[in-house]
């Protein structure tokens, strides 16, 4: 009997001495590594058949050992013990994506991580419900039962360009009786409610809409759209106002942000439940070096990183690698606290989000 160990990031096939329905992690000799395969583990009498699996194991690029993923048995199928990571299927994370996605640190991280892709809103439910160990956090969306990873950050010092609000009624902001809400994101919808609460001082009603701007103007006078949509947008706007002859109000709301408070935009942070952090996984040192070195890393590959995502979305080369280098900030540090405490403090004073959370850090 072939027996599977299922896994993500696998690209290749284990050799094993099994003896007994349940290998121990001593048994298994080699491993390499290859994105949505199976493990299989063949039997001795397989191998001695002169049935032939890759040999070559994966090289860490820290280390001179390979390293072997712990397991666990379901069944007579076996599962590397990983961090479940939600990662956001956005533009602006791919810069702390990138060792999760590129050799030779994808092959690394593969015995440490399982990858799913949520949107914002779906990762912090996966967070909160147990599905996710690890995740990109709303901000809005941060309990104290996580704890936040140190040094990575999606923020903005200024113009963000990928939160958006488009108002169409002729008196601007102070015309605004309602606003369609993208549902992808709570944290963009508490931060647009602090601006029409407490700066603009105008409390219209707000409507929960996916994320298309012709269907969100036809029921309100202004729409919010986040990340890849407000990209679109942005681009379509000189093209949207020769094929309708009207014209709109972009408002950056990073930038009304910062404008308005002199302060950081932050938008998610990495947050682990620190209960899923065993000697079976990754300690907390591995997992605050391996999050920062994957910055790091996607911060010096901006151009490879914008040849990827422009075939992959209808936005120029040129615009994402600016705003990759230029209007996201991919760093937790004090300026961006600073910011984080003024948006938890006026979002409970406006009634935009619960009372504000004292950040617990790993």
């Amino acid at each position: 009997m072939t027996l599977v160990l299922r896994g993500t990031y696998l690209d290749g096939f284990c050799h094993a001495a099994i003896q007994s329905p349940a290998p121990a992690r001593n048994q298994i000799d080699k491993i390499n590594v290859l994105s949505h395969q199976p493990f299989v583990i063949p039997t001795e009498a397989q191998r001695s058949g002169g049935t032939c699996f890759p040999s070559h194991p994966p090289h860490h690029p820290r280390s001179s050992k390979t390293t072997l993923p712990q397991v666990t048995e379901v069944g007579n199928v076996y599962y590397p013990v990983t961090l479940r990571v939600s990662a956001i299927h956005f533009l602006n994370p791919a810069p702390l994506m990138w060792s999760f996605d590129h050799d030779p640190d994808r092959r690394d991280f593969a015995f440490r991580y399982t990858l799913f892709s949520d949107t914002p809103a779906e990762c912090a439910a996966k967070l909160a419900s147990g599905a996710a160990d690890l995740g990109l956090v709303p901000v809005a969306a941060y309990n104290p039962s996580l704890a936040v990873v140190p040094g990575c950050a999606i923020a903005s010092r200024d113009r963000v360009r990928s939160i958006l609000l488009v108002v169409r009624h002729p008196d601007g902001i102070a015309g605004v009786r309602r606003v369609a809400l993208d549902t992808a994101s709570r944290t963009s919808s508490a931060y647009t409610r602090i601006l029409f609460s407490r700066f603009w001082r105008v409390e219209p009603e707000y409507i929960p809409h996916p994320p298309d701007l012709e269907a969100m103007l036809r029921i309100a006078d202004a729409a919010l759209l986040i990340g890849d949509p407000a990209l679109f947008a942005l681009e379509d706007r000189e093209a949207r106002e020769q094929r309708t002859g009207e014209r709109l109000l972009y408002l950056d709301l990073a930038h009304e942000w910062h404008t308005l408070t002199g302060t950081v935009w932050v938008s998610a942070f990495w947050a682990v439940r620190p209960e899923a952090l065993t000697a079976d996984t990754v300690s907390a040192a591995q997992l605050i070096q391996d999050l920062q070195h994957s910055r790091d890393q996607g911060l010096a590959h901006i151009d490879a990183l914008a040849d990827e995502w422009s075939h992959r979305i209808a936005v120029p080369r040129a615009t994402i690698h600016t705003y990759l280098s230029e209007n996201i900030w991919y760093h937790l540090d004090e300026p961006a606290l600073a910011g984080l405490d003024l948006f938890y403090r006026y979002g409970a004073e406006c009634g935009a989000l619960p009372e504000a959370p004292t950040l617990r850090f790993l």
